[in-house]
């Protein structure tokens, strides 16, 4: 997929190749740092303030210093769409990290923070959003301040790892039974028509298309519960799906081998995936729905 050139930094743009920052970077050896990742469809943002929201809390939860002001931090988001004049569908990453200084746990004086942002080309996961996916459960092992989008991944990494060698698309994260996330994405069961998922308490991310979803159920009069529920109740779920930036509206078919209802996504999940596409301005040529029809 390809990474378009011009790179917005923490003081302009410059060009994917200059990007260059010193050996001692608090993001590299510590971790240091926040992100966020946007979706762009049609050259377009979508959630955009959700995500610039979200960083900014993140960076007032770890005490870093955004470069830019709210403001300015649209205006230069949009600069790089334009500058790279994208139009395709594509996401945009976004770091911060606390800057560079010598290497110290303690937080370094009169260091600005660095930051870059970049484009990427991402099409939509058409067949898999239609298909479904299987997934896996492991051990949630993650801090507990997990609503903080953070640069400390690696129990994320894992556990995505363990799901790809099981060839799987997700792992579901669980302390001791209790169902929390996935490793990259948000997780909703779906028992006599009610939509469940996790609290939004500071052991979960609370996702930007999560969001969105309780505010579709609303419209569609279907009851959304922000209720913990168990690795054993996926045996009595009608439907499973996640959801995020880059997987959208994702059914799940299958959690360690154990099919879901009838095998195949479910009318809620479907209906969920059409006000999606609604709200993102997906054009009729682009849509799940139109182009699976077709193929039928």
């Amino acid at each position: 997929m390809t990474i378009y050139d011009h790179v917005l930094t923490e003081n302009d743009f410059i060009h994917q190749n200059d990007l260059r920052y010193p050996f001692e970077e608090r993001g590299l050896q510590f971790g240091d740092g926040i992100y966020e990742v946007i979706r762009v469809y049609g050259g377009k943002y979508y959630l955009i303030d959700e995500h610039v929201e979200r960083l900014y809390r993140s960076a007032e939860a770890v005490k870093i210093e955004v470069p830019y002001k709210k403001e300015e931090m649209y205006e230069r988001l949009n600069q790089l769409l334009q500058q790279n004049k994208v139009e395709s569908d594509a996401k945009v990453y976004l770091q911060i990290t606390r800057g560079s200084a010598p290497r110290d746990h303690a937080f370094p004086l009169n260091t600005g923070a660095n930051l870059y942002a970049y484009v990427k080309d991402l099409p939509r996961a058409i067949d898999k959003m239609w298909d479904g996916v299987e997934t896996i459960t492991q051990h949630d092992v993650r801090w507990d301040w997990c609503y903080i989008k953070s640069l400390n991944l690696l129990p994320n990494v894992l556990a995505k790892q363990a799901a790809t060698e099981e060839g799987c698309y997700e792992a579901v994260l669980h302390k001791d039974g209790e169902v929390t996330e996935c490793s990259s994405s948000n997780v909703y069961l779906v028992r006599d028509g009610k939509v469940y998922t996790h609290p939004a308490k500071k052991n979960i991310l609370h996702g930007c298309v999560r969001m969105r979803i309780e505010e579709f159920c609303r419209q569609e009069g279907v009851t959304f519960k922000e209720e913990s529920f168990r690795i054993e109740d996926f045996q009595y779920a009608d439907e499973v799906f996640l959801t995020s930036s880059t997987s959208e509206v994702m059914p799940i078919l299958k959690v360690d081998q154990l099919t879901i209802g009838n095998g195949e996504p479910g009318r809620i999940t479907r209906r969920l995936q059409e006000l999606y596409e609604e709200d993102a301005g997906i054009s009729e040529d682009q849509s799940l729905f139109k182009k699976n029809v077709k193929a039928q």
